[in-house]
């Protein structure tokens, strides 16, 4: 019982993952009146709209990326989160910190917070901007300004699957079409019943990829996260995987075209080291290539943004070949590690796809490395991109290359190649 001898209700906040029980007592304490800038809610209320159609609804985006958006107090956006295979619309509040608020469904089907029911989220969220009553008392919350969905953030109803192109960590790939632009494009997919903290992994590789624009970078278009399943949209390139590509067209290549493989790799690895990026899963896998051989780096599932980066989770899924000693034996990432991985790529792309240490397993490919082994040169390989190769498997990260070093030594050489024809 409430002290005004109310019966209770409970609203859950949702703050740090605690749900704090919030006692109605029927009478909303008035806040101090601040008066808060212009902003203009666009709710339409005469129209049956969706939720999901409102520009404040951003679907089910992971709380870490709708506390980025959340800067100042008063800002609001809202949401939706699964819990036990339920889903429950969440308020999200920049307010001395950021707060969510469940929103609370009543017996006949109305919206709450402490205040009264409403028939729809759109007009309780309404009733709450132009009251300038706090969600709850305790919390003393305000909505001032709403936070609308991001120009990277689609609409799930834009995008038509066409056909599955591959697979990847979290679910199929799909070559689809965006009814809004006709564009046909490339869309990750993620499995619905992968837990929370997959989903956030998921997306991660849209955050990195949104702030890059590169010509050897594989483009973000956008994320879908209005309704599951959620989706990462990017640019269609038509060449599909390298390594495929290096197997299908082993005939056909020649020199110059693998010497411009590696050139673009490394261009786009370059413009990544300039972004403090890190990709640690760098391999002709994990590149793509279009119709005129030109590469583009792809797959940032395991990219992060920090000038090193030390691995505290074991080293599961970690692809052995491809990655540095100092990776393997110490959880120890910088952008080294990636010229590391971008020797191995060399080697892929001038051996047209092979695997690298052939016939050695992870642990005997890793013993071997450590006691100084390194691949020998793939037949017809020019003397000096072996050499480099070479260079970025220096066992001493220091004593490898930087990308912008290794962009210019292959450039010069194909420049001299090009001029001796």
């Amino acid at each position: 019982m409430s002290s005004s001898g109310h019966s209770s209700n409970y609203a859950g906040a949702e703050n740090g993952g605690i749900f704090e029980t919030i006692v109605f007592t029927g009478r909303p304490i008035p806040p101090a009146r601040k008066k808060r800038p212009k902003s203009k809610l666009f709710i339409s209320l005469s129209t049956n709209r969706p939720l999901y159609e409102e520009e404040w609804f951003h679907g089910v985006l992971p709380r870490e990326e709708v506390v980025r958006l959340l800067n100042n107090d008063g800002d609001f956006l809202v949401r939706e989160t699964i819990r036990n295979e339920e889903s429950q619309i969440v308020l999200s509040v920049c307010w001395n910190g950021h707060k969510h608020f469940i929103v609370q469904t009543t017996g006949e089907g109305n919206f709450r917070f402490e205040g009264p029911p409403f028939a729809s989220i759109q007009e309780l969220i309404m009733h709450q901007y132009h009251s300038e009553l706090p969600v709850t008392v305790k919390s003393g919350a305000i909505l001032r300004r709403p936070v609308c969905r991001e120009r990277w953030e689609l609409s799930n109803d834009d995008v038509v699957l066409l056909e599955r192109i591959g697979r990847g960590n979290f679910g199929d790939v799909y070559k689809a079409k965006l009814k809004s632009t006709k564009l046909d494009v490339a869309v990750k997919t993620c499995r619905m019943t992968l837990p929370d903290e997959q989903k956030r992994k998921f997306l991660q590789e849209g955050r990195i990829l949104k702030q890059y624009d590169h010509p050897n970078i594989v483009k973000l278009i956008g994320i879908c996260v209005q309704k599951q399943p959620i989706m990462i949209v990017m640019e269609l390139v038509l060449g599909g995987s390298l390594l495929t590509y290096l197997r299908k067209n082993s005939n056909g290549l020649t020199t110059r075209q693998q010497m411009g493989m590696c050139r673009d790799a490394a261009a786009g690895m370059r413009y990544l080291e300039s972004k403090n990026c890190i990709h640690r899963d760098l391999a002709a896998r994990n590149c793509l290539v279009d119709l005129e051989h030109s590469v583009k780096i792809s797959d940032f599932g395991m990219s992060r943004e920090e000038e090193e980066y030390i691995v505290s989770d074991g080293m599961k899924q970690i692809p052995v070949k491809w990655t540095a000693p100092e990776a393997l034996n110490f959880g120890k990432y910088t952008s080294l590690c990636d010229v590391w991985s971008y020797g191995i790529l060399m080697w892929e792309i001038f051996s047209k796809g092979d695997t690298p240490y052939s016939g050695m397993t992870n642990s005997r490919a890793r013993e071997r490395i450590d006691t100084g082994y390194r691949m020998p040169t793939p037949k017809s390989t020019p003397e000096e991109m072996y050499r480099l190769m070479l260079q970025c498997w220096a066992a001493d990260a220091e004593s490898r290359p930087h990308f912008d070093e290794i962009y210019n030594v292959v450039d010069a050489l194909i420049l001299r190649l090009d001029n001796s024809h």
